[in-house]
């Protein structure tokens, strides 16, 4: 192309999220100045976290200005390079938004081998989503063998490499997820012991039946009613890694946990964390889940929209639940 295409950030969603939030519009392509250089993006990562950097509340990051353009991580081709460092040709991952092109100073790119794994894992199970879940399991959960893990939005891009880490230590691992057929993907796919299904109208007595041992490590994507009810199976000086809340990114007002009450009965270990806050740990678990996935001891799944115009609809449909694992927009 010889145009750039944006999705700028047309107006602030006041409950759920529509395609009218969003501006779509054609620009110049930027030249890359001296020190910096131009990449062609190939993927772009849809990702919950998106649904807060679109409000003015308070939160870990900086919000979305009103017509700048949405923030989100992609992998590229640099396509001309006036930086010492990086050459034209190679591929990066950085966070560029959703953009077909975009100029950068290097800061926060990353080359990557589209030779390793397919480009796209670099933003999702080789990437921010993989590392969120190697964070939550092996600094937070600890989980030991013989111990009953639980994942919701177990058939996420988080949620599924969770499972999967789990095992890997031994443990029994249970998901939840909305409908038999994520359910049946968490278990014949992912290899999870088994997966409830929220959307079966009795989540407490499935998840009774689950884990008859109760639940040791809980990894967190949704709370509201899940987390609520997940809070009366946990068992004593059980750990909770809290990594996200998309249940309420729509809702007009936060859900209110009723059963708190277990937090200190059963000396509770709850943490909360954002992935950013831990740089250090992309070095240390990139290579290890990059292996993990070349030797396809970690299975993922894809849903892709073709062409940066899709952004927006597939964005509303991944907060609603209707993608099957990593949400990704094609863009070449």
């Amino acid at each position: 192309m010889n145009r750039n295409v944006q999705v700028l950030l047309a107006s602030r969603p006041e409950g759920w999220v529509t395609e009218s939030n969003f501006n779509i519009v054609e620009t110049d392509i930027p030249e890359a100045r001296p020190g910096e250089v131009l990449v062609r993006n190939h993927w772009l990562s849809l990702d919950p976290y998106m649904r807060g950097r679109m409000s003015t509340a308070k939160s870990y990051a900086a919000s979305v200005e009103i017509g700048a353009v949405m923030v989100g991580g992609t992998v590229g081709e640099i396509v001309d390079s006036k930086h010492p460092r990086l050459k034209t040709g190679q591929f990066v991952v950085g966070s560029l938004g959703w953009q077909l092109y975009a100029t950068s100073s290097g800061e926060g790119l990353n080359v990557v081998d589209p030779k390793a794994v397919p480009l796209q894992a670099y933003v999702g199970v080789v990437g921010m989503p993989g590392v969120t879940a190697w964070t939550g399991v092996h600094e937070i959960l600890l989980p030991k063998a013989g111990e009953t893990v639980l994942v919701s939005a177990a058939s996420g891009a988080v949620g599924g490499v969770v499972g999967q880490l789990a095992k890997m230590q031994g443990c029994r691992v249970v998901g939840i997820a909305g409908g038999p057929v994520k359910c049946e993907y968490t278990v014949k796919e992912l290899g999870f012991d088994a997966c409830v299904d929220y959307k079966a109208g009795k989540l407490l007595d499935d998840l009774r039946a689950a884990c008859p041992d109760g639940v040791d490590c809980y990894f967190e994507n949704v709370g509201g009613v899940v987390m609520d009810t997940v809070l009366r199976v946990l068992n004593p000086f059980s750990r909770v890694a809290l990594c996200g809340l998309i249940s309420d990114y729509n809702a007009a007002e936060p859900y209110g946990i009723t059963n708190i009450r277990s937090i200190l009965v059963n000396r509770v270990k709850v943490q909360g964390f954002i992935v950013s806050d831990r740089m250090d740990m992309f070095q240390r678990a990139l290579p290890k889940l990059a292996r993990l996935v070349a030797t396809g001891k970690i299975k993922y799944r894809e849903t892709v929209a073709e062409g940066l115009h899709a952004a927006p609809k597939a964005f509303i449909g991944m907060l609603k639940g209707e993608n099957l694992g990593k949400q990704l927009v094609k863009l070449i």
